[in-house]
This record gives C-alpha cells, structure tokens and sequence, in this order.
C-alpha cells in the first residue's frame, strides 16, 4: 500500500546543509523552498534552530511562506532544543537519538531506558503543542534489533506520528531495509520514515524497499547532497516510482518542475549535475547504437522505462560515429526534408562509418554529407531528366 501512498520529505535544507559546498543564505533557502513547494513535495526539513541564531531566523522565514508543504525542523531529542523548535513556527518537529552501541558509548553515553526516558517528555511535549513529531533512531542498522523495538514500542504508546529509521552511515541493503521495516510494522501503528545515506550506492533501492515494506515517508535531497555522499536523491527516487506507476507520480509532481531544481541548487553549490543524473543527465535520453535507435524510432518504450516529455524533455538520437544505423541517418535525412531512397541512405550510412572510424564526426558533419550526397544525387536525376 505504502508504494501507492508515500510522502516524499524533502531534506536538501537540512541533510543537503550538511553538504561540503553548501551554504545557503536565507533567501537562497526560501527560493528552494518555494521551488520544492511547488515541484509538490509533501514535507520540507529544514536544519535545527539550535544550530544558530541563522538557523532559527531561516526556521521562522519558512514557516511564514505559507507553503503547501508541511514545514519541519530536525532536532536532537532535548527538551530545550524542542521548545526552540516549536517557537519558530513550524508545523512538526523531527527529533533523533542515537541507538546504536557506537553513538551510546562514543556520543551521548546514555542506555536504552535513559533514551526511551528522555524520548517520551519531548514527544509528550511538542504533541502538547499540537504539532506533528517524528522520533528517529540514529545508526538504526548498528542497533541492537531488540534495542530498537523496545525504543519504538514505547514512544508509539505515547502517540507519536512516526517512527524514522535512519541508515545513517549507509551500510543497510535493500534485504536488510526490507526486513526491519517489515518487522517494525508489525510492532508499531504510527507511520514510518526511511532515511538512508547513499554510501555503498543503495539509497534508492533502500528507499524503495522500506515503502514495499510499509514504510511511508521517505526522506530525499535535490541531487542527494548531504553528509559525505548525500542521501537518496530526488531525481533518482522519482525515477525508480514513476518506474513503478507513471500516473500517480505525474499525479503527485510537477515533473518538469525538476531540471530546474537541480540546476539551481547545483549552481549554488558548486558542483554540476552528472551526465549520467537520473531523469536530468544530458546523456539520460541520448540512444547511440543503431539497433537502438531503430527500435526507439518504432517505439520509444522498446528502450526508455521514463518518457521524457513528462519531465519536460526531449530524446536524442547520436548519429555521428560508426556505430550508427541507417534507420537513424533516414530519420536525420527526413529532419533535414532531403528526399532520398533508402538505398542512397544505406551508401550514405556507409560512408559515415568509414570516416568515423578515421577521426570524430559532429552532427554538423553528417547534416553536411547528407546535403551533399541528395546534391549529388539531385544533380544526376536531373541530368538524366535532361538527356532524355
């Protein structure tokens, strides 16, 4: 059910601050809020008010926008940073505690009945204020399973909205997510949240696997920016669901809205977006080889699982190099309105080939043989016209 009712909180405010190149300034935030907003995320995760005077006046900013999204704010599990939180004027409030034997003895010291303690008065409070508030494990998958059901079993009696597993130093596998997931939902009633860091390159598929679980909410950031290598991305996220059911994501999301949010936020973060980004990569909708572009001429489907004029995009067939087939040069020879047989652009074909094994060939190139041979060929049509 969760794969057809999911919430996307989108993290690029708070996980994607943590980034090496990021620092944004508060109209940079309320820009990319806005963006998001209208892109369609259900959430938006902004960095602790704890963390600075400028944290707390970029909280306070935010919530006033008067966004679609639900504004939260992500903090330590204390009172104190609760209370601050609830200040600003957010709508929720994301609290985390690390479970895992690392963070209890080398970060806060304290066991599991002090966590479970300490996690109840700050539930108990910020639900006091009547905003929503999710408890997270930190480390879930270096914690003791027992540790972790016994903490979530409790703050779930005290009526929390959700429950977040965090794979916070990506070590989890999509088998691993699934299974805690699954075994989690049969422990609690409330909601539950993956974040997974994209360390070992599984955050997508982790994501993914926590929703077939029934896991539903997921956190992401644009490009997956974050602490090291980020999080589960956007981009990559909306791939692998429009993947699945094409229809509820055109539904749910402003799908053209994309290029544009990850362009932006590359550029203010100094990095470009891959060639090979999902969805947005300029080679994301490139076909080269001939029997490929052949078929993608028939049908697109036969080689692209995303259609690009959802996402406001367009394919492109490679021709200029000796993998080329004729079909495509036919293709590029209608575009260009020269009128040849099929039998000239199979000589033609062959002539690109032979010259792309000598040196690189541009599509300028190819337009300019293709010109030149129907001159060529016009020229004797029409001299045979003529001598008739």
């Amino acid at each position: 059910m969760s794969l057809e009712q999911y919430a996307i909180i989108e993290s690029t405010l708070r996980e994607g601050e943590q980034f090496a190149n990021a620092f944004f300034t508060t109209a940079e935030k309320v820009e990319i809020a806005r963006l998001l907003d209208a892109f369609g995320v259900e959430y938006l995760e902004l960095t602790s008010p704890a963390a600075s005077p400028q944290s707390r006046r970029d909280c306070e900013a935010i919530a006033r926008l008067g966004l679609r999204a639900k504004v939260l704010t992500h903090t330590r599990c204390h009172l104190e940073d609760a209370k601050l939180a609830v200040d600003t004027g957010v709508d929720g409030i994301d609290v985390v505690f690390g479970t895992s034997s690392y963070l209890r003895q080398f970060s806060h010291g304290k066991e599991i009945p002090e966590i479970i303690e300490e996690a109840i008065a700050v539930i108990e409070y910020i639900k006091g204020q009547g905003l929503e508030v999710r408890f997270s494990s930190e480390d879930s998958f270096r914690s003791e399973l027992v540790d972790l059901l016994t903490v979530y079993r409790a703050v779930d009696r005290v009526g929390v909205d959700r429950v977040g597993i965090a794979d916070t130093v990506g070590i989890a596998h999509p088998l691993q997510v699934y299974e805690l997931v699954k075994t989690l939902r049969g422990v609690v009633h409330c909601d539950i949240e993956f974040h997974g860091h994209n360390d070992t390159g599984c955050a997508i598929a982790n994501a993914y696997c926590a929703l077939a679980a029934g896991a539903t909410h997921v956190d992401t950031s644009v490009l997956g920016i974050g602490e090291r290598n980020g999080i589960t991305p956007l981009g990559g996220f909306i791939a692998r669901m429009y993947a699945d059911n094409p229809e509820l994501v055109r539904r749910k999301y402003d799908l053209p809205l994309l290029r544009e949010i990850e362009n932006r936020v590359a550029k203010l973060v100094g990095v470009d977006v891959p060639f090979n980004n999902y969805i947005t990569g300029y080679t994301a909708f490139t076909h080269k080889a001939g029997i490929h572009a052949k078929a993608i001429l028939n049908n697109p489907s036969t080689y692209e699982i995303l259609q690009p004029e959802d996402f406001g995009l367009t394919r492109y067939l490679h021709i200029a190099h000796r993998l080329t087939g004729w079909n495509a040069i036919r293709h590029r020879a209608e575009q260009l309105r020269l009128d040849l047989t099929d039998q000239q652009v199979k000589e033609i074909t062959q002539h690109i080939k032979a010259l792309a094994d000598e040196k690189p060939l541009s599509l300028d190139d190819v337009d300019a043989l293709l010109r030149e041979y129907h001159s060529g060929a016009t020229g004797a049509r029409e001299g045979v016209k003529g001598g008739s």
